[in-house]
């Protein structure tokens, strides 16, 4: 986040307003193309105290969930535009929606603090946004009636995206659309080769006023209930678990993992399908790739950590010359470059920054990755093919065109648990089983 979106020190206000207007600071951080995963963490590290640091964190989230319609509110309470200098006053009035509407705050205390933190630099429009709040709160009956018939905007989706959905899953658009302004529930991975019964988490978390469930096609997935951060839970610092979405843990459970194979992780980074490989089968010799040093160097730091034994390389996988040694593997998972359009959930600034012509490049990666990495696995291997989207073009499009154009290549049938078919492949939805919106594709070399 640049130094001018910062608000002025937050110890020269009240906690309220500081929280305000730091949200406020990543908002219009978010809006002029800097991602929610790089203007959040600074910002929150100038609130001292965790409980303002978690409002703050909500804040921003619900207020970028719920942007388009809150964007069209405004315009139907205020007379005319803000002015461009008054930008930070039209981001503190979506965080004041945000907080009256998502959040359901108590509203006295939420308009009051929303117009102090106005008052701060532009005082002229404290008494304009005191009423621009108060009058939501007397006509959002009505207000909410704008865009019924509007699913875009009442959903604070892009157009483009709307009518992907529409025509991909026209049964299940506006289950999506609602699943997409939710918060995603926090799933946990028991590591298999530390923990010899997930049960044992689970009681020792109670101890500590943490409840949990477990999923019921996959043992070692446990969704938190409620409120708990996994970094403080017992077996955090030994290794016991790890953070990862449920429908993403199907990528490795789709490879059919067995000991002694060659794996390559060809799009590894962050590193969490790696180490689910090297937590489910220890024995395997593992490569993992990815184009980022800077996210390789910090995979190798927490490998370390976590005792994984994998070779890492930062190298683009498509680039086969350039690291292949000519030994083919038994087991590729390529965890493809995509929209993103399945975990908007997670990464709400994804619905401003995504674009439909991002596709076209998105497709063309991802066909390139399975061109160049099928001639490396061996005859009677196994090549999972991933992404986290949802959209067909990138999914079941994709590998039933490369099916066409392989007649070595079948598709492999997996069950039920991963979702349901699309194409020869698997697809989650976001909110399916509590899961992100995932797709996974098994593929065997039959000569």
């Amino acid at each position: 986040m640049s130094a001018s979106l910062h608000p002025s020190p937050v110890s020269r206000f009240p906690p309220g307003v500081a929280v305000r207007r730091t949200a406020a600071a990543v908002l219009l951080a978010v809006r002029d193309g800097n991602s929610l995963k790089s203007a959040l963490p600074g910002a929150l590290g100038g609130l001292a105290d965790p409980r303002d640091r978690a409002l703050c964190e909500s804040l921003c989230f619900h207020s970028l969930r719920h942007l388009r319609r809150y964007d069209d509110i405004l315009s139907a309470l205020l007379d005319k535009p803000l002015p461009p200098a008054a930008r930070e006053v039209h981001a503190l009035l979506l965080i004041g929606l945000a907080q009256l509407d998502a959040l359901g705050l108590v509203e006295h205390a939420a308009v009051a603090a929303t117009v102090e933190a106005v008052r701060v630099k532009h005082p002229r429009l404290a008494g304009l946004s005191n009423a621009i709040l108060r009058r939501y709160l007397r006509e959002r009956a009505v207000l909410a009636t704008r865009c019924v018939d509007l699913p875009a905007v009442r959903f604070s989706h892009p157009d483009w995206l709307y009518h992907q959905l529409q025509r991909d899953w026209p049964d299940d658009v506006l289950g999506v659309l609602a699943a997409n302004t939710t918060e995603a529930p926090v799933w946990i991975r028991v590591n298999r080769s530390r923990v010899d019964d997930p049960e044992r988490l689970r009681a020792a978390w109670r101890t500590q006023g943490v409840e949990s469930e477990a999923a019921s096609h996959q043992p070692l997935a446990l969704r938190l209930v409620g409120s708990g951060l996994p970094t403080l839970l017992a077996g955090w610092a030994q290794g016991h678990f790890a953070v990862q979405d449920v429908s993403v843990q199907n990528a490795v459970r789709a490879m059919d993992l067995q000991p002694g194979l060659r794996v390559l992780d060809a799009c590894a980074a962050p590193g969490g399908k790696t180490v689910q490989i090297h937590d489910l089968c220890p024995q395997a010799d593992l490569l993992a790739l990815d184009v980022d040093a800077r996210r390789v160097r910090r995979m190798q730091d927490a490998f370390a950590r976590q005792g994984v034994t994998a070779e890492l390389r930062a190298v683009d996988a498509a680039q086969v010359a350039q690291w292949w040694d000519g030994q083919r593997f038994e087991r590729i998972l390529i965890d493809a470059p995509c929209s993103g359009t399945g975990v908007i959930r997670r990464q709400p600034d994804i619905l401003l920054h995504r674009r439909e012509s991002d596709l076209p490049a998105l497709h063309q990666r991802q066909r390139s990755l399975l061109e160049a990495l099928w001639p490396l696995l061996s005859v009677g291997g196994r090549l999972v093919y991933a992404t986290c989207s949802v959209l067909k073009s990138e999914n079941a499009d994709t590998v039933g065109a490369f099916l066409a154009d392989h007649t070595d290549a079948e598709s492999i049938l997996l069950d039920a648990s991963f979702g349901r078919p699309s194409g020869a492949g698997w697809q989650r939805l976001p909110g399916e089983a509590g899961g992100d919106g995932f797709f996974v594709a098994a593929l065997r070399k039959t000569h």
